[in-house]
């Protein structure tokens, strides 16, 4: 008998199998991120000028939690919506773990792999640059898995009422797009703003990436905000994502696509 530690390794493994499968899809989204980038880049430089580069390390801060949150994000829903359409979506109802421990570990898997994506994307940013930023891994890692673990929730939410409304890409990418107003969101001005998704990691995370703060160097308050946001929307989004399931269930249309 297999147990959780079999579930979640058979589930990255998968994911990241399905994603080199297809290495042409997979290339091209990096290289549309970094051509998103590139232009970003270009353009600020010719509108701009010096003040584009006294904040290009801010850019680049913000342009990797972005490719980050929306990695997590429209990978558990684009997921959700997959499992549905290939008729599979039923089956985790009926294994032995549960379809809650199934879902976490799907969440994880997808994390996984858009740090591996990010990390990518950052690194070809950096040399293209030439700019360098302190990557201390025991404080960037753990701060940015919370600040994404919010968009996480909200891929739930999303690909629950994706699974019961069935078409609503005209919602899921317009929240989005609403990502890069939460990463420069100007918290330390406004600090009810760090109740919202993203706001809060976005500005740790600066402080980590371009001062070299350390994580135990950081306020314990701004902490346990970061923290509290992180897990309050990914179990809101957890929850909707079960009641929406649930209702798709109870209606007979979990299955239709």
């Amino acid at each position: 008998m297999g147990g959780y530690y079999h579930l979640l390794r058979a589930v990255i493994v998968r994911d990241l199998l399905i994603w080199i499968r297809y290495p042409v899809n997979a290339g091209m989204r990096l290289f549309i991120n970094l051509l998103f980038f590139g232009m970003l880049l270009y353009g600020g430089t010719l509108l701009a000028g010096q003040a584009m580069a006294d904040s290009l390390e801010g850019l680049i801060v913000g342009y990797f939690l972005w490719s980050l949150a929306t990695g997590a994000y429209s990978g558990i829903v684009n997921d959700i919506q997959a499992e549905a359409g290939w008729g599979t979506l039923e089956r985790h109802f009926v294994t032995p773990f549960g379809f809650g421990p199934v879902v976490l570990a799907k969440a994880v898997a997808i994390v996984f792999r858009t740090f591996l994506t990010s990390a990518v994307v950052l690194a070809a940013m950096l040399l293209a640059t030439g700019t360098r930023l302190d990557l201390h891994l025991v404080t960037v890692v753990p701060v940015a898995t919370l600040a994404i673990a919010s968009t996480l929730g909200l891929g739930l939410a999303m690909g629950g009422l994706s699974v019961l409304y069935k078409r609503i890409s005209s919602v899921v990418n317009l929240l989005g797009f609403a990502f890069v107003g939460l990463i420069s969101a100007p918290v330390f001005d406004v600090p009810w703003l760090a109740a919202l998704p993203l706001v809060q990691g976005s500005a740790l995370l600066q402080l980590a990436m371009r001062s070299g703060t350390r994580l135990w160097e950081f306020d314990p308050a701004a902490l346990a905000v970061l923290v509290a946001t992180a897990v309050g929307y990914l179990a809101l989004g957890y929850a909707v994502f079960g009641l929406a399931t649930r209702r798709a269930r109870r209606l007979g249309v979990l299955g239709d696509y």
